[in-house]
């Protein structure tokens, strides 16, 4: 399939392009300036290019005891950045994200891009080398800050993050905003695969002589392309067996013993063929493959390979102006028919896996969407929990204390129904985990709505049955202790949390008889302690909005229920929200 630029890439055409990757190499062989500034006047763009460092420290300086140099994200600065299934933060570089935070302040009162906002001009992050993660992450602030839409433009970019951190962008909609351009064999795109070693140092280093005035032809560095390739290969190889579906334990066990990279692609690449043509590429697993496999040695001679490696990764100004006039691009996932990369069988294999997966992972959605045991049987079964709850109001127990003594047949079926609610929920967490449903599955309003409707209506269900069989002694309190709670109701709570852009764990409705049980375990345990007293005050506060808000549906208010029973026997002086719950009570009796 052959398109323009301009369809590939959005919001940019060829004219942004070629000037941006001079501005990004001018940027780079400017030590005394952040970042430098250029106005392509006929198509109202503003392109700001980040300084990149060839010194070591700036690529591993501050990975620890990592070779990979890696840290978590700054969800401060970045709070869509993690994954809203386990709640673990993205990991990214962490030189990289030291040299972001270092230029962020000045970048933002910069006067040429508040001028460029306030005119509404398209802004354009770019950056070459390690001025490309600098380019990445201030797209990615921006972009998080809702300020405006800049677009991101990267050449020759070392890796910054983690598959978290290509997962929360294909979530959030922004990965088609980063376009990155990788030469054929370029080493430096690769080099983050790698873990830190003497080789890293000797190609950073004959970088940094060649910005160096005085030395204008340094001697290249040699025997590095087949260890940090050799430790990429690694990554491709372990990834290409998940993508073809190999469960094979050893698989695991080998990991166990080969420390691999965290880092993986995230948004558009183009691959520069060499040959005139460019290749895109949106799939991030496809674009792991073509990494690696683009530039094996095949039948070419090791020394010559390495030289082009390195001589390739000052060729991007002069490759993009060759490439760009009549630029012809060949868009997976019709798997390259040209093969314009001169890719190996094996390397086609992966490439369809790696198109299977997505393919996949598409239908997994449409499968829970249509087929008769997802879905639709979420929706029946949420059906006769709604109408058990209703039978159990009418009884003036509420459904909670009916499901917790479990004297009728109603409330065996509910348990019944419970369980396999909770089944259809974990095969869906399952599937989450290991990356077979669309990255944007968690932010589709459907999926939100049925899932907070699910943990809202089953959770006090869940907790009741904990409390009821004393699997607290066992395991400690249901929502403290880990594990005792099923992740299902956490994934969901975090889509809620996401999509409402508020503090994760601030959407915890479903968990206030959890709470209402605990207090009353910790009070026989500990007596009226301050610590009590605060979670008292804090309950009274949470009932009180959720009722307010509808998040808690107020059976909880019902003479005979636990709550109640628990609230009339408490001391006056523990309770802050005394007479307004009272009359909440009241209005419940009188059914106001």
């Amino acid at each position: 399939m052959e398109e323009t630029v301009e369809n590939l890439i959005i919001g940019l055409n060829d004219g942004v392009i070629s000037p941006a990757a001079s501005l990004a190499m001018e940027a780079h062989n400017s030590p005394s300036k952040l970042f430098l500034v250029k106005k392509i006047r006929h198509l109202s763009v503003v392109v700001l290019a980040f300084r990149g460092s060839m010194l070591p420290n700036d690529w591993f300086g501050q990975r620890g005891h990592s070779p990979f140099g890696e840290t978590k994200i700054d969800t401060g600065k970045f709070p869509s950045v993690r994954s809203l299934n386990d709640g673990g933060d993205a990991v990214v570089n962490g030189s990289f994200l030291w040299r972001f935070n270092d230029v962020l302040d000045k970048l933002s009162h910069a006067k040429e891009l508040k001028k460029a906002i306030e005119k509404k001009r398209q802004v354009v992050f770019a950056g070459y080398s390690s001025g490309g993660p600098i380019a990445i992450l201030a797209t990615l602030y921006f972009l998080e800050n809702q300020t405006f839409s800049p677009r991101c433009l990267t050449f020759g970019s070392p890796l910054v993050g983690d598959r978290i951190f290509s997962h929360a962008l294909r979530r959030e909609g922004w990965s088609d905003y980063f376009t990155h351009f990788v030469m054929k064999y370029d080493i430096i795109p690769r080099i983050m695969l790698s873990p830190s070693s003497t080789e890293h140092e000797q190609i950073l280093n004959y970088f940094k002589s060649k910005l160096d005035r005085k030395n204008i032809n340094p001697a290249p560095p040699s025997g590095f392309y087949l260890t940090v390739m050799g430790n990429a290969s690694s990554v491709a190889s372990y990834e290409a067996c998940h993508l073809m579906g190999c469960r094979n334990p050893s698989l695991d066990i080998i990991k166990s013993f080969i420390e691999l990279s965290p880092y993986r692609p995230s948004g558009t690449y183009v691959f520069c063929t060499g040959n005139g043509n460019l290749v895109v590429v949106k799939n991030p697993n496809a674009v792991l493959q073509i990494l690696i496999h683009c530039a094996e040695l095949g039948e070419s001679d090791a020394a010559e390979v390495e030289k082009r490696s390195l001589d390739e990764h000052s060729a991007y100004p002069n490759e993009l102006k060759d490439s760009l006039g009549g630029m012809k691009a060949v868009v997976y996932l019709d798997v390259d028919p040209a093969n314009d990369l001169g890719l190996s069988p094996q390397a086609m294999l992966c490439l369809q896996a790696a198109e299977e997966f997505e393919n996949r992972r598409s239908r997994n959605l449409e499968n829970i969407r249509t087929d008769r045991n997802y879905k639709e049987k979420i929706e029946d079964q949420l059906e006769k929990q709604r109408k058990y709850k209703e039978n159990a109001q009418i009884s003036r127990l509420g459904y909670y204390d009916s499901f917790k003594l479990q004297k009728e047949d109603a409330d065996f079926h509910a348990n019944v129904s419970r369980l396999e609610l909770a089944e259809i929920w974990d095969e869906i967490k399952e599937m989450l985990k290991e990356f077979e449903l669309p990255d944007d599955f968690e932010k589709k309003p459907e999926f939100i709505k049925l899932g907070t409707i699910y943990r809202r209506l089953v959770e006090p269900l869940d907790i009741a049955n904990f409390y009821r069989h004393s699997k607290d002694k066992e395991t400690g309190a249901y929502v403290i202790s880990r594990g005792a709670r099923p992740k299902r109701y956490r994934f969901i709570q975090c889509w809620l949390e996401h999509h409402e852009k508020k503090l994760f764990g601030s959407r915890s409705e479903s968990l206030f008889w959890a709470d209402v049980e605990q207090l009353g375990i910790d009070i026989e345990k500990k007596g009226y302690l301050q610590e009590i007293k605060d979670r008292i005050h804090q309950l009274e506060r949470n009932l009180i909005a959720c009722i307010g808000d509808r998040s808690l549906d107020d059976d909880v208010l019902l003479e005979n229920s636990t709550f109640v029973k628990w609230w009339r026997a408490l001391p006056l002086e523990y309770k802050s929200q005394s007479d307004r719950i009272d009359n909440l009570i009241r209005e419940k009796a009188a059914g106001v």
